[in-house]
């Protein structure tokens, strides 16, 4: 078996996503998420410029070696370009080993570790109260583990919480919007707002918290500190990882758990956190973390620290994405939750799925392969459209840097 074709599909049905399919020359395919939130179009050409060639003609069953050629021979190694267009091969080429097997992907994997998958859901709202309600309705739909998000009071706009009326989408405009940020506003409310969820809705439900990398070290100690009566699943995100050693701060200060991750794109961005134990949580994602051979590697180094895996499932990932991550969370030991942001009736007629939810949890299914396909026919009546990550600035005009 050869590889014959390698297509790059961009639509946006809703959002962005970039889709990569690999064709056999005994017509068996598979394809893999290459969406990079913000910068679709960067992995596009390095698909297309340079590792779309370098495919074609190579045996598909050897994805182990191929995932090697692809990050040690650019030279220039690591980055979210690159990695993310290598994990598109590496998943689409996982779709293609099962497809032959007859078997869905968790079972190449080695089976799987548990009967379902634990997922948590956003519940955003403009204050408090809009919030509570979001709580409220996702307990309603099964869900036993949330992530609070609430509008801030002072702070015009919050990164996290959708807009009235809409559904919660970062990227907002052609070109990067400017927002104002209050480190001190959020402080002080944070732990009301965590005060009332549990207040009304009791101590059964898992609650989550995102910061999304906006504090340093000691503000971040501080936070989780306060939110340490509310018993927290975790805190994400508190401070940015490029400086790992800021964790070890924030570890010494509280109990809260810290998960982070999302944006890591090799292990190496979380080898420090990771051996020295400054966080319960890894969330590197199939899609930016070089795809299911490098997760697996970095769950393993994981599981030695009793570190556990809940991976990022934020709409920018696609649902191929998705269906990735569940055969992968079904099989990993040291699993602990996924997050998951439903994707709308839009983007599900793009892509169709063979996973399913049921009263909180998700199971991958039984299809060969991951279990997701794309109508490409259908993909191309929404053609891309260009969306940016907004900016952050401090209330006295500092660009946000931490």
């Amino acid at each position: 078996m050869k590889i014959r074709d390698v297509n790059v599909i961009v639509c946006s049905p809703g959002r962005n996503f970039v889709t990569l399919k690999i064709v056999t020359d005994e017509g068996i395919y598979g394809i893999g998420d290459a969406t990079l939130n913000g910068r679709e179009k960067s992995v596009v050409s390095y698909l297309e410029d340079y590792i779309a060639p370098a495919l074609i003609g190579k045996d598909p069953h050897r994805i182990e070696d191929i995932w090697q050629f692809f990050y040690r021979g650019a030279y220039w190694r690591r980055g979210p370009v690159g990695m993310t267009a290598i994990a598109a091969v590496d998943t689409a080429l996982w779709d293609i080993k099962a497809k032959v097997a007859g078997l869905p992907l968790y079972q190449l994997l080695g089976g799987r570790s548990r009967d379902k998958i634990m997922v948590y859901t956003h519940a955003n709202g403009a204050d408090i109260p809009a919030t509570l309600d979001a709580v409220g309705k996702a307990i309603e739909d099964g869900y036993k583990a949330i992530r609070v998000q609430s509008g801030i009071p002072g702070v015009k706009s919050t990164y996290g919480v959708a807009k009235e009326g809409q559904k919660y989408e970062p990227a907002d405009a052609d070109l990067p919007t400017e927002s104002v940020w209050s480190t001190e506003k959020y402080l002080n409310f944070a732990p009301k707002l965590f005060a009332a969820v549990r207040e009304q809705y009791g101590d059964d439900i898992h609650l989550l918290h995102d910061v999304h990398h906006r504090l340093s070290p000691i503000e971040a100690a501080r936070l989780g500190k306060s939110l340490e009566p509310y018993h927290l699943f975790w805190m994400e995100d508190p401070v940015a990882a490029e400086n790992q050693q800021g964790f070890k701060l924030i570890r010494e200060h509280t109990t809260t758990p810290i998960a982070v991750g999302e944006v890591f794109n090799s292990i190496h961005d979380c080898q420090a956190l990771i051996q020295n134990q400054w966080i319960d949580y890894i969330r590197s994602t199939v899609v930016h973390a070089g795809g299911i051979t490098q997760l697996r590697r970095i769950a393993d180094l994981a599981s030695l620290y009793h570190i556990r895996m809940g991976c990022h499932g934020a709409t920018d990932l696609s649902p191929v994405c998705m269906g990735a991550a569940l055969h992968f969370d079904y099989w990993v030991p040291n699993f602990g939750i996924q997050e998951h942001m439903p994707h709308s009736e839009l983007m599900e007629s793009v892509f169709s799925v063979s996973y399913k939810f049921d009263d909180g949890y998700f199971t991958p299914g039984e299809t060969p392969g991951h279990g997701v396909d794309i109508n490409e026919e259908l993909a191309k009546k929404y053609p891309y459209k260009r969306a940016c990550l907004p900016v952050n600035r401090l209330e006295d005009g500092t660009l946000w840097h931490w």
